[in-house]
C-alpha cells in the first residue's frame, strides 16, 4: 500500500533522480522534520538519472565544473559509509582522444587548469593515446588527456542510497505522485498540487531535470532549460575485450565507448538533434553510429547489440546548471546539468541544502550559477560536453 500524501511539508521536492535524492537526505540532515519529495514515475531515478551512461568524471574545462565533480565524486567514494549502500564506483579511467588541433590547444589549458585545482589528469602523446585506446583504432590521433580517478558509478545505486537514508531521518518520499500546479499570495509559495492532493508549502525545489521547465512556468519563469535526446547501445559479450579498458572518448566526433559487464556501451551525440522530450531511439542515427563506431573498434563488427537507451540531457545556454533561489520566495531552482548531473549529484544537493538551512553555500562559492547571470549575461561556457 502506497504511503498517504502529507498535508503540510517544510519543503517539497519535484523529482526524484539524484538531485533531489540528495537534496532530501540533506534537507534530514540539517535538521528540516517534514521533507515531501514527488516522484511521478512509479520508481525513482528512472526518468533522467536512470538513462544516463553512468560516467563520472573530474575532465572539465571551467574551475566551477571541476570543483563540483572534484567533490562530488569524493562522495561517490563514501557513500556506503555515508548512507549503507554503496555507488558500485569502478574507476577505469576517463580518455579523451584529440584527433584536432584546435581541441588540442583547448585541452591543454584545461589540463594545466585541472593540475592547478589538485585534479591528476595526465597529458598524453599520440602513441601513448593509441596504446591506452587498444582495441580502438586511432590512427588521426594527436594527443589525449586521461584521469585514472573518473570512471563510472551505478545511478540506481546512489539514488537507493539517499532514498533509503532519507527516509530513515523521516522524509516522506513518494513515486507515482505528479505535480500539477503550485500557487502563490503575493510572491510567496502556498501549497503544492499534486494528482493525490494539495500540500501546503512555502519551499519547493526544481529539481525536474528535462522536465524542469513545466514548474517554473507554473510561477511565471522563464527558465532556459532544453531537454535534448541522447542515445547508446550495449553490445553482448565481447570476450577478447580487455578488461583494463577505460571509457574512450572520441572527442571531435562526440563518440564513446566502456565496459558495461562482458560487451561494450557505446554511445554518440547527434549535433543535429533538435531540443525535445521524445526518449525513442533514432534508428537512422542508431546506424549512422554504430558505422562509426565500428571504424573505431572494428571488434564491434562482430557483435549483436543486447539493449539500446535514450534519455534527455538538460542543457543550458552555457552547459552549467543553475542552482539556487528565484525571483520567487521560496522557489529553488537545482537543474540544467547538461549531461553531469549523475555525477555532480551528490555534492549539489548537500549545496542546495546549505543554501535553503543557511541563506548561503559554505562548501563552495557557486554564485556563477546562479539564475540571474542569463538576465545579466554573465554565462560561462563548458567546452567539455559530450
Amino acid at each position: 500500500m502506497s504511503e498517504n500524501l502529507p498535508t503540510t511539508a517544510e519543503i517539497v521536492i519535484l523529482g526524484g533522480g539524484v538531485m533531489g535524492a540528495s537534496t532530501a537526505y540533506h534537507l534530514c540532515k540539517a535538521g528540516f522534520k517534514k521533507v515531501v519529495l514527488l516522484e511521478r514515475e512509479s520508481f525513482f531515478g528512472t526518468g533522467a538519472t536512470g538513462r544516463c551512461a553512468g560516467g563520472i568524471r573530474h575532465q572539465f574545462n571551467t574551475e566551477i565544473n571541476i570543483r563540483l565533480s572534484q567533490l562530488s565524486l569524493r562522495m561517490l567514494d563514501t557513500l556506503e559509509e555515508e548512507t549503507g549502500t554503496a555507488a558500485q564506483v569502478r574507476k577505469c579511467g576517463y580518455l579523451f582522444v584529440l584527433t584536432r588541433e584546435a581541441d588540442v590547444v583547448s585541452f591543454q589549458k584545461t589540463v594545466s587548469l585541472q593540475n592547478r585545482l589538485g585534479v591528476e589528469t595526465e597529458w598524453l602523446n599520440r602513441e601513448e593515446v593509441r596504446t591506452l585506446a587498444h582495441p580502438c583504432v586511432f590512427e588521426d590521433a594527436i594527443a589525449g588527456s586521461f584521469n585514472a580517478e573518473d570512471g563510472l558509478a551505478d545511478p540506481h545505486s546512489v539514488v537507493s542510497a539517499y532514498i533509503d537514508a532519507s527516509r530513515h531521518l523521516g522524509a516522506c518520499c513518494l513515486t507515482g505522485c505528479n505535480a500539477t500546479g503550485i500557487k502563490t499570495r503575493g510572491n510567496k509559495i502556498v501549497n503544492v498540487q499534486t494528482n493525490r492532493g494539495v500540500i501546503e508549502t512555502e519551499k519547493v525545489v526544481n529539481a525536474c531535470g528535462p522536465w524542469s521547465q513545466v514548474p517554473a512556468k507554473w510561477l511565471g519563469l522563464d527558465l532556459p532549460v532544453q531537454p535534448l535526446r541522447r542515445q547508446w547501445l550495449m553490445t553482448n559479450e565481447i570476450p577478447q575485450f580487455p578488461k583494463s579498458f577505460p571509457f574512450v572518448i572520441d572527442f571531435a566526433a562526440s563518440l564513446y565507448f566502456h565496459r558495461e559487464g562482458p560487451g561494450i556501451l557505446t554511445g554518440m551525440s547527434n549535433p543535429h538533434q533538435p531540443f525535445g522530450e521524445d526518449q525513442n531511439i533514432d534508428t537512422e542515427w542508431e546506424n549512422n553510429h554504430v558505422e562509426k563506431a565500428v571504424q573505431r573498434m572494428p571488434l564491434l563488427a562482430e557483435a549483436g547489440i543486447q539493449a539500446r537507451q535514450a534519455g534527455l540531457y538538460e542543457m543550458t545556454p552555457d552547459s552549467h546548471p543553475i542552482i539556487g533561489q528565484t525571483p520567487v520566495d521560496g522557489f529553488f531552482l537545482l537543474t540544467g546539468f547538461s549531461g553531469h548531473g549523475f555525477m555532480q549529484g551528490p555534492f549539489c544537493g548537500k549545496l542546495l541544502s546549505e543554501l535553503i538551512t543557511e541563506g548561503m553555500t559554505k562548501s563552495l562559492d557557486i554564485s556563477s550559477l546562479a539564475f540571474d547571470r542569463f538576465e545579466k549575461d554573465q554565462l560561462i561556457q563548458e567546452y567539455n560536453v559530450v
